[in-house]
This record gives C-alpha cells, structure tokens and sequence, in this order.
C-alpha cells in the first residue's frame, strides 16, 4: 500500500490519459487530459448514475485512448458520500484503474486556474485530473467478501448504538418532566425492572392505580429476580411523593411507550448484528490471539478489522496510525515550535474505536495500566492523560498489525520495552 509521491508521479506516462470524475448523486461529469495537461476532451461528459450511463462512459474512455494513441487510462474521482460506490464497483470489474483525491485538496487548489472560488460540474473534473497528475492521490480499498460483510454489519452497529443513545436522551427527558423521582431509584435509565413498570405505568398516578402488588406482579410475570416488595414499596412511595408535572399526559404516556418499544426492539436489533459480527470476525486467521489481550473483545477486534479491511494490503502499522488519523504532526517553522498533535484525518470510527480500546486495557491489562503509568509520570518530557492514552491506542495498532499480519503470539513483556526504568526490571505482578 505504502507509495511516495514521486512513484505515484511515475505511473503517469506519455502514454497514460488523466481522467478526472466530480461525482452526483443522479449524474457525474468527466474530463480527460494527456500526461501535460492538455485536455482531450471537447467539453464535460456527462453520464447517469446507470449502466447505460456507466457503459457510454467507458466508450468514451476507450474511444479517446483510440483516437490519441494512448494505452492506459487513469481515474481520479472525489469521493462525494456513497455515491461513488456504484461507479467504483463498475470500473473495477472492467479493469479501469482509478483512485481517489482528497475533497479538502479540491477545494485547496480550485482557486489555482483562474483565481475564483466557483465550484461548478465543469471545472470540478480538471482540478481532479490535475492532483491525480501531480501524484496528490491516494488508493481506494473496497471490500470483498467477508470484508465486506463485517464493514457493513459494524457500520450497521454503529448506527443503532447512535439511535439507541437518541432514544435513552429522549426517554431521560420526559421522565425528568413527569416522573424526576425515577432517576434516584434506578441509576440507569434503562434499568430492566424499572422499564417494565413504566411500560404498564408510564406516569405516577399509572404506578398508584397499579399498586405495589400490581408492581410485583409485574415482574413475576418478566421472571425478574433481585426486584422485591422492597423496591417496588420504594417505586410506589416515590409516585405518591412525585413533583411531576401533570399536563399533557394523554400524548406523553403515549411518546414514553413509544420510546420503550423502540428501545426494546433496537435492543434486539444490537444482539442480532453483535452475534453477526461475532460469527464474521472469528472466521479471520490470529482474530482469536487477540482475544487474550485483557480489556479487548470480539466487538473491538471486528470493528477494527471492519474499517480496515484485509491487514496484509498494509505494509506496517504506519499506515494503519495514519489511516486512523493518529499520525502525529508539528506546528513549527524557525525558531517557532508550536504544539505537536495528531492529525485527525482518516477513519473516524477507526479512531474512536482505537481511543475507546486503549483506555479499556489501561483500565483492565496490567502491562498496559504501566505503560500508562510510565508515559504520565516519567522525569523527561510526561505526557498528560488524553496524550498517554493516544500513546496507547498507537501501541495498540503495532499490537494488533503484528498479530493479525504475521501471526504471532500476544507477548505482555514486549509491551514493556518502551520503559527504561534504570537498575529495575518492570514488575508484572498483580
């Protein structure tokens, strides 16, 4: 995967014709250049988000390396959303090399040809062609297979747990308008005994109709253990006392079931992808040497392999840090250093996900609380929390190249061999 610049610059010839592509949603527009920049295209060529439309592009693509003898094609598209998915799936399966320019290069280098911030469906396609031409590109990677299935499934993931915050916020709102008492009885919002009674009670004058004994009845029927008479004489006592407000009620009970039965139903939702990406991720060679890690699961490893893809199109784990935007970058020119930071571009998922996992096993693995432990307190240039815990989740990602590409065992001594501790050798002991 690794390319420099001047390699990517290479693969530009006098034989090879620059295409560059702005992607719509309905319609794309594209214009051809030689290997100097001059256009071989009368004007834009517009074609339709369709076979038909896809199928008189690459005429036109093979009419014009006929006409001006030339013996490959190359693409650049923008990336514009998922509308891009369907082009790039056909250009693939006819051979037709393309790759990918980066939407924030485009409108850096817009302004170049004639000094104008316009963006239009005509002038779009040159700029493309022109950072292809220039080597300012990047390899697009579209998943196949088991890939595939486990990108989908985790984004699927993330979309319902987004969805299921949404519904616990709004659930948490109108309780803290008609029952505020609920939330000194159950610490989560979606505790199970409670949801049961707010499913049959949603408001308190429902749970003193119901009774305490109506409330246990309840949860007898649910086979919930550890929620007795005690817990139910607390929910009762706390609906006679309630300071709830009291208006509106007929449309409120009826939103409050509402967000019960979508917070039940994404909730099966959650379990069946779980299981899914569960299934896809145990099918892939070392997932399992992963899991011996303390504070990764399943879940963690399969979004990791989910935004990545297959790891041997990597050559180390540079690029994986870089693709996660965790690639440290600095702010200094003269005798100015600014503020070294990460670069926050790439995969955001990726990035969450790696975050998320290293303050897991700083919390959970002994060699990893140290290291964190190390990187906080040393004597030369400490590290603040946030700062350690990037530190870790770019140890993580050499961890987790290492297993998965070459295959070897998980090793808690060697996450050690970035402490120098003077005379003391590190203590694993728990």
């Amino acid at each position: 995967m690794n390319s420099t610049q001047n390699k990517k610059i290479r693969q530009v010839t006098e034989k090879t014709m620059v295409v560059g592509i702005d992607v719509g949603s309905e319609k794309h527009y594209f214009r051809a250049f030689d290997w100097r920049g001059i256009e071989l295209t009368k004007k834009p060529f517009p074609f339709t988000n369709s076979m038909e439309g896809f199928n008189s592009f690459s005429n036109e693509i093979y009419s014009l390396m006929e006409r001006f003898h030339l013996s490959e094609t190359l693409v650049g598209i923008e990336p514009t959303g998922h509308y891009w998915f369907n082009l790039g799936q056909y250009m693939s399966g006819k051979s037709i090399k393309f790759v990918m320019v980066n939407p924030h290069h485009v409108h850096k280098s817009k302004e170049l040809d004639d000094n104008s911030p316009s963006k239009n469906d005509c002038k779009d396609p040159r700029v493309i062609a022109g950072l292809v031409r220039e080597g300012r590109y990047y390899y697009t990677y579209m998943p196949q297979g088991i890939y595939a299935e486990l990108r989908n499934a985790s984004n699927r993931r993330f979309t319902l747990v987004e969805e299921q915050t949404r519904i616990k916020n709004r659930l948490y709102r109108w309780i803290s308008v008609y029952f505020p008492e609920y939330k000194g009885i159950y610490t989560q919002i979606n505790a199970k005994g409670g949801l049961l009674i707010l499913k049959e009670a949603p408001m308190p004058e429902d749970i003193i109709k119901l009774g305490i004994d109506g409330i246990i009845e309840i949860w007898k029927k649910a086979k919930l253990r550890a929620n007795g008479r005690k817990k139910a004489m607390v929910i009762y006592n706390a609906a006679l006392k309630s300071i709830g407000y009291r208006e509106g009620l007929v449309e409120a009970r009826m939103e409050i079931r509402d967000l019960l039965e979508d917070h039940e139903q994404n909730e099966k939702r959650l379990k069946q992808i779980n299981d899914l990406i569960e299934n896809l991720a145990l099918k892939i060679k070392n997932v399992e040497k992963l899991l011996e890690i303390k504070g990764i699961g399943i879940i963690t490893i399969a979004g990791f392999i989910a935004e990545v893809g297959d790891i041997m199109r990597f050559d180390n784990a540079k690029e994986l840090q870089k693709l996660a935007g965790l690639e440290l970058v600095a702010d200094s020119s003269g005798k100015r250093n600014g503020m070294t930071r990460i670069s926050k571009r790439g995969r955001k998922h990726l990035r969450y996900l790696l975050i998320q996992a290293a303050i897991s096993v700083v919390g959970k693995c002994e060699e990893f609380k140290e290291i964190h432990n190390y990187y906080t307190t040393r004597n030369s240039n400490p590290l603040k929390k946030m700062q350690s815990i990037i530190a870790v989740a770019c140890k993580l990602i050499r961890v987790f190249y290492a297993i998965l590409a070459k295959g070897i065992d998980y090793d808690a001594s060697k996450m050690l061999e970035d402490i120098k501790h003077p005379g003391e050798t590190p203590n694993l002991a728990a």
